[in-house]
């Protein structure tokens, strides 16, 4: 018996997790809106601060840390090719990254 409530538990567990993977919208037939910020303090994405974190190949990628979410997109071009600025060496950030909300980041 104690197997079988372990089983439930655990299908139950990874249910909820893969439902973490799908965004709520989606999953009630709404389109959301991906300029605006979903956490507490919601807000549009413009009113967040960017930063710029360089990867391991030293390009430059645009990362934002509301301190519950956070957004990473490349960093291209007009003609659509990866900016490598050397703005930082790889794999470090430049830039306040993590201002531009009320909710502390311990990190």
């Amino acid at each position: 018996m104690k197997v079988f409530r372990t089983k439930i538990i655990l299908a139950t567990a990874c249910a909820f997790g893969l439902t973490a993977c799908a965004d709520v919208s989606d999953v009630f037939g709404k389109s959301a809106d991906k300029t605006y910020d979903g956490g507490f303090d919601r807000k549009h994405l413009s009113q967040l601060q960017a930063g710029i974190w360089v990867d391991p190949n030293g390009c430059d990628h645009w990362i934002i840390d509301d301190g519950v979410e956070g957004y990473l997109s490349q960093r291209l071009d007009k003609y659509g090719k990866p900016v490598c600025s050397g703005v930082a060496q790889p794999t470090y950030t430049a830039g306040d990254f993590k201002s531009g909300s009320k909710i502390g980041d311990p990190n």
